[in-house]
């Protein structure tokens, strides 16, 4: 086969994009996900990306089959010697046995196929996880046959290496006996092979004399049904052995043994089974890539659902702390006594409307003579700034755990973060007092900095001087705070009269117009160093996510190299 480097370079890409772990997350049917990414890697690993390499190779047969089958007895007679290990044990072959012709056996010591599995050679057992390589001088050149485990193994990394072996066989010689033929297990295999189009063989082993014509007739009926109908099919009697480890005679698998002998001898006729499977594998893969594609958009759909979820909750976070500079509330309390010590509420409630120049100078007199009730009043406001923005942030937290716990993929993330992370998670880190109280401070002082720019014009220099910066200041972050909602009964007055009182003496200085301007500006920035603490206690939830799963374009890029794969795949 010529003009194969095209095919083999677009599989090679492939086999790139499936690299990450693009299913991490318990989204949809993530355990099917993943096992459907394994299958494709493997098999490409395994089977389409070292035969288009090396498409002369010798033939690959993989003998599978259900537990008790006969597989490795099989495998034994058709070489002439014992080269597995059949046993009464269930499972019986814990590690695979590759048997090939001495010319042959360089191929298979390499890791040209099945990489993934170290080699053992010589007369030792192999162990599990590993693949035994053993030479049989009988078995004819350019035929390896590989003893598999069972499918149906109680074990299920067996389970899971039988079927990574048979798909990286040419050819399945699929073994059965008269009491299992009719299982479901083998039948979802057989399917399997009828899908991808692979070279199959069955043999069905001890079938009683009594039973064989009326057995072998409904198995060739149920191959037929399935789409199977012409596979060859082998009947091997039921034979009394004097041992598990002795061999079927050599006339009862003739018949499997002439058959092999001519697909590898003859060249044509191996490559049309190399060149069925390969085609089947490849074909496959149309429309096992989009599916797989598909799951890969689903699980970035999943993880972005997971970010935009905590989001919301600090979206939600930053809501709150909106409203709570609106509804009055962080005007009761320690702010509001610092307030009455600061300026006596009820005298210059009485005297607002009528005295504001009379009130000008009290205050004057207040700031000037008693500096220590405004420093409790700014202090008192920061404190209150600060719990504000804790409360909310907590609330935030909270409600990000929870709606991640009531999503699989965020359950799944939280365990897998660890009881040390995912605890914490669900309240404002220990970072945020300082942050918080830092953030105020510097507010603070950006408004003290938009006092002193508004007070420097001319207009309005004196009536700002006989106040102070300060003093200016402390009136305007009260009159950030504007909304009296969600205060009742007497303190409706009070809190009320507090910010009334700081807005009415800052427009008597700067005007009404010059005071909506700073007190926007003012809510605006506070506004905005609180979102930068949130965001940074919203980073907490999305490191989690940031990394994870696979990127941007790889479905775009799954469906491109399969389409590519499509116009270079003819064989």
């Amino acid at each position: 086969m010529e003009g194969n480097v095209g095919l083999l370079a677009a599989l090679q890409s492939l086999r790139h994009h499936l690299d990450p772990d693009l299913f991490p997350l318990a989204i949809g049917d993530v355990a099917a996900d993943r096992r459907a990414l394994k299958e494709l890697r493997g098999q490409l690993d395994d089977y389409l990306l070292p035969r288009l390499a090396a498409i002369d190779a010798p033939l690959l047969a993989v003998v599978g089959g259900s537990t008790g089958a006969g597989k490795s007895t099989l495998v034994n007679s058709l070489v002439g010697e014992s080269v597995t290990e059949p046993g009464v044990l269930r499972p019986t072959t814990l590690a695979p046995t590759l048997v090939a012709n001495p010319a042959d056996s360089a191929w298979f010591t390499s890791t040209s196929i099945l990489p993934g599995l170290p080699r053992v050679t010589g007369d030792g057992r192999g162990e599990p996880g590993t693949l035994r390589i053993a030479t049989a001088g009988l078995l004819p050149p350019g035929l390896a046959l590989l003893d598999a485990p069972d499918i149906d193994s109680v074990v299920i990394a067996n389970r899971e290496l039988a079927a990574q072996l048979l798909a990286a066989a040419d050819l399945w010689l699929f073994v059965t006996t008269a009491a299992r033929y009719a299982d479901e297990v083998p039948w979802s295999f057989l399917r399997t092979a009828r899908e991808r189009s692979t070279a199959l063989a069955v043999i069905l082993q001890r079938a009683p004399s009594e039973a064989r014509a009326p057995v072998t007739a409904d198995l060739t009926r149920l191959l037929r049904e399935n789409g199977l109908g012409g596979t060859p099919l082998f009947v091997v009697p039921e034979l009394e052995l004097p041992s598990e480890h002795a061999r079927l005679p050599a006339q009862a698998v003739q018949p499997i043994a002439t058959w092999l002998a001519g697909l590898s001898a003859d060249a044509r006729s191996r490559a049309a089974v190399v060149r069925r499977t390969l085609t089947g594998a490849l074909d496959s893969l149309s429309t096992r890539v989009p599916a797989l594609a598909d799951r890969v958009d689903h699980q970035r759909a999943g993880i972005a659902e997971l970010r935009a979820v905590a989001e919301r909750a600090y979206d939600s976070g930053m809501s709150a702390f909106d409203e709570g500079m609106r509804d009055g509330l962080l005007l009761r309390g320690e702010v509001l006594a610092r307030w009455q010590d600061f300026v006596g509420t009820g005298d210059l409630m009485r005297s607002l409307e009528s005295r504001i120049g009379w009130l000008r100078d009290r205050i004057t007199a207040v700031f000037t003579g008693r500096p220590a009730p405004a420093r409790e009043l700014r202090t008192a406001l920061e404190s209150g700034i600060e719990s504000l923005v804790r409360a909310s942030a907590d609330g935030a937290a909270e409600r990000a755990v929870e709606s991640w716990l009531a999503m699989p993929a965020g359950r799944d993330l939280l365990e897998h973060s660890g009881v040390r992370i995912s605890g914490r998670l669900g309240r404002a880190s220990p970072d945020l007092q300082p942050g918080a109280a830092a953030a105020v401070r510097a507010w603070q002082g950006y408004v003290l900095d938009l006092v002193r720019s508004e007070g420097a014009d001319r207009r309005t220099t004196a009536r700002a001087a006989s106040f102070g910066v300060n003093s200016l200041g402390l009136l305007l972050m009260l009159a950030v705070f504007t909304s009296t909602g969600g205060i009742t009964g007497i303190e409706i007055g009070i809190a009320g009269g507090t910010t009334v009182l700081s807005q009415k003496l800052l427009e008597a200085i700067f005007g009404d117009q010059a005071v909506r301007t700073l007190t926007q500006n003012a809510r605006e920035d506070l506004r905005r160093r609180v979102r930068e603490i949130f965001d940074l206690e919203q980073a907490r939830f999305t490191s989690l996510i940031d990394g994870l799963g696979p990127a941007d374009d790889t479905a775009a890029r799954l469906r491109e190299v399969v389409k590519a794969v499509q116009e270079r795949g003819a064989l």
